[in-house]
């Protein structure tokens, strides 16, 4: 895999196809390969960019606690060095809040945003009418941050995956490759976890993002995810919202077809 350096460290990146440029940013325990059933059909009309995010599997990263500042600022270096800009740029689960971030800072790198279910709880804080739901969720993350930190990596990623992102089994759904994956890379959200800045965002700063937005969800997925997609897409001067029927918060794995087909034709239509 090719690589873009900064000043300690590189990131690995993926480029398949041709055409306008679309970068891929995936989420929590995971790496480029997320993407692999998605990118051949999306590689039919754009330049697909997928990359490791620091510290994630093939990227090196400095030592110490990341942020999603961090993370904003790689994805920012990746497209300048490339030069990509504008580019439809794509992000999930945490990859969402990246990008989300990078949308608050640097609104002209974009030509549209496509995110799917940021787990953006702390928008939730202030509302009282969900603080049983939000003390679920905060329960749920400390017992995974237990599992790591005692060393069960193991545990702690079958634990996120059944107990906070996609449900009961969806562990033994994996891919094998998926789950070794998570493992290898489970330190990286510990990282996220201890960052104050990681789920929240400042929505009065999306404002600045002119470009076409699209927010997605499935209606499997836990309860908060809707909430949340709510809040961004109102505050976006011009967003959409979809919600993939029968999927949860990997659709992009789960139901790969419907998704190249949402995105592709979203991305199209922004340019």
């Amino acid at each position: 895999m090719p690589t873009v350096s900064f000043r300690s460290f590189a990131l690995h990146y993926q480029s398949k196809g041709e055409g306008p440029p679309l970068v891929l940013v995936h989420g929590s325990w995971g790496d480029h390969h997320n993407w692999d059933r998605v990118v051949p059909g999306l590689a039919k009309s754009f330049r697909v960019i997928s990359y490791d995010r620091r510290g994630h599997s093939a990227s090196g990263g400095p030592p110490g606690q990341g942020s999603v500042l961090d993370d904003a600022a790689d994805l920012a270096g990746l497209i300048e060095q490339l030069e990509l800009a504008p580019a439809h740029i794509v992000g999930t689960s945490f990859g969402g809040c990246v990008v989300l971030r990078l949308a608050t800072l640097r609104p002209h790198m974009f030509r549209s945003l496509i995110v799917h279910e940021p787990p953006l709880l702390g928008l939730l804080q202030a509302d009282d009418e969900v603080s049983d739901l939000l003390s679920e969720v905060q329960r749920r993350v400390a017992s995974v941050v237990t599992l790591l930190e005692a060393g069960d990596h193991v545990g702690g990623a079958r634990h996120f995956v059944e107990e906070v992102a996609l449900g009961t089994g969806a562990w033994d759904e994996l891919p094998e490759p998926v789950r070794r994956t998570f493992v290898h890379n489970a330190s990286t959200w510990l990282d996220e976890v201890r960052d104050p800045d990681a789920l929240t965002l400042p929505l009065d700063k999306l404002a600045g993002l002119s470009a076409p937005a699209l927010i997605t969800r499935g209606d499997q997925s836990p309860p908060w995810f809707e909430l949340i997609a709510r809040r961004v897409a109102r505050a976006l001067p011009a967003a959409e919202e979809h919600v993939f029927r029968g999927a949860g918060h990997a659709p992009h794995l789960s139901h790969p077809s419907e998704w190249i087909s949402r995105v592709d034709d979203f991305a199209t239509k922004a340019a």
